[in-house]
């Protein structure tokens, strides 16, 4: 069955429900499920069309490829990040995860959200969420991993954010040499300037991106952009 709008559509639909009627969000979200013809929103999650924008920029990616996932705060850039890591395996790649703003119980909660069930997967998500997080550790955990990797680190303006860490453009350097040496796929989740809420845009660009320390973003290959429910992916020139 397919959905009438993308999830993340429907996610922001949900959301306008709770402010206009004073619900919960979890019964705004059952509501709209039930709209779209499933039984819950658990329902419609495990059913998710397989025409996703997940499954859009998947078949997008080619080996040694850099993505960059940006969006302000509630847009679904780290859902879409997971959902990524799930669906690896369908590129013949090991998912991981590495998470400098969530606890591991948090990633496999935002995973059951998608209706992701490692069980009924040939190659289970790798989830790291060590506060030693940083360019050096990644390339380290994967470099006796067998097999090609899609790489899903949340988020690029915290790789740097211990002193002891190189800076962060070098750190995105570092990741990029491996993802072409090793046939990886990295995908780095990008928080977006707040400015950005206050312009007339209706969608984030590169130069909305949070830079606190310089980085080149021409090192990134695919940029994807989310914001109230749209989605924007963008190739490198």
């Amino acid at each position: 069955m397919r959905l009438s709008s993308p999830i993340y559509t429907l996610k922001c639909q949900a959301k306008r429900l709770v402010r206009e009627n004073g619900i919960k969000l979890h019964e705004a979200l059952n509501r709209i499920a039930t709209n779209e013809g499933f039984k819950d929103w658990s329902h419609l999650a495990s059913s998710y069309s397989s025409t996703t924008p997940a499954t859009e920029i998947m078949s997008r990616l080619n080996s040694g490829d850099m993505v960059l996932i940006g969006a302000r705060p509630g847009h679904g850039k780290t859902l879409l990040g997971l959902e990524l890591a799930a669906l690896a395996e369908r590129n013949n790649c090991t998912g991981y995860v590495f998470s400098l703003d969530y606890n591991e119980a948090d990633v496999w909660i935002r995973f059951a959200k998608l209706g992701f069930d490692p069980n009924e997967h040939d190659r289970s998500v790798v989830v790291d969420t060590s506060d030693d997080i940083c360019a050096a550790h990644i390339v380290e955990r994967l470099s006796n991993s067998p097999g090609h990797a899609l790489v899903v680190v949340d988020y690029l303006q915290l790789l740097d954010q211990k002193r002891s860490n190189p800076p962060l453009e070098e750190q995105v350097r570092a990741l990029k040499k491996f993802a072409i040496e090793c046939g990886a796929v990295v995908v780095l989740i990008s928080q977006i300037d707040r400015a950005f809420e206050l312009s007339s845009s209706n969608m984030p660009t590169l130069a909305d991106i949070r830079l606190p320390n310089p980085v080149d973003l021409s090192l990134f290959d695919k940029k994807c952009f989310l914001h109230d429910g749209q989605i924007q992916i963008e190739a490198a020139a």
